[in-house]
């Protein structure tokens, strides 16, 4: 963003990168996903940048702070509204009846400090019910 992105779109420009949280307020629904090979394709790292808007265990200026998700947006966005978007109706969701693709992580990211989500790891990968990953 600073050497690359900023630069060539000016001060002015910079400021609408990311309006997250103005989408929201404008009744918007997100959907998140990664642009990978330029970023991570990891969902976690992509909700701590979301939440915190300054990559994971960087001691930089948050860019644009007042655009900021909450970890529940985030996340919503990343499962929820991605489902949504790709009109995967059975999944997004934890609710009976609906696809069991599901993660369980090796933490809670909602009980420690927003700038430590990034260090959430994936402790098992249930595709169909069936487990495809454990740590």
């Amino acid at each position: 963003m600073d050497e690359l992105a900023i630069p060539l779109l000016g001060p002015e420009r910079a400021l609408w990168q990311y309006p997250f949280r103005s989408l929201i307020a404008s009744g918007a629904e997100l959907a998140a996903g990664s642009d990978w090979p330029v970023t991570s394709p990891d969902p976690i790292q992509g909700m701590h940048v979301a939440v915190n808007r300054v990559a994971p265990a960087e001691q930089a200026e948050p860019l644009i702070p007042a655009e900021r998700l909450t970890l529940a947006e985030a996340l919503t966005a990343y499962t929820a509204g991605s489902a949504r978007v790709n009109h995967a109706d059975q999944t997004g969701r934890i609710a009976a009846g609906l696809l069991a693709d599901l993660v369980v992580l090796d933490r809670n990211p909602f009980d420690g400090p927003p700038q430590e989500i990034y260090e959430t790891g994936v402790a098992a990968t249930f595709v169909g019910g069936q487990a495809v990953f454990q740590a």
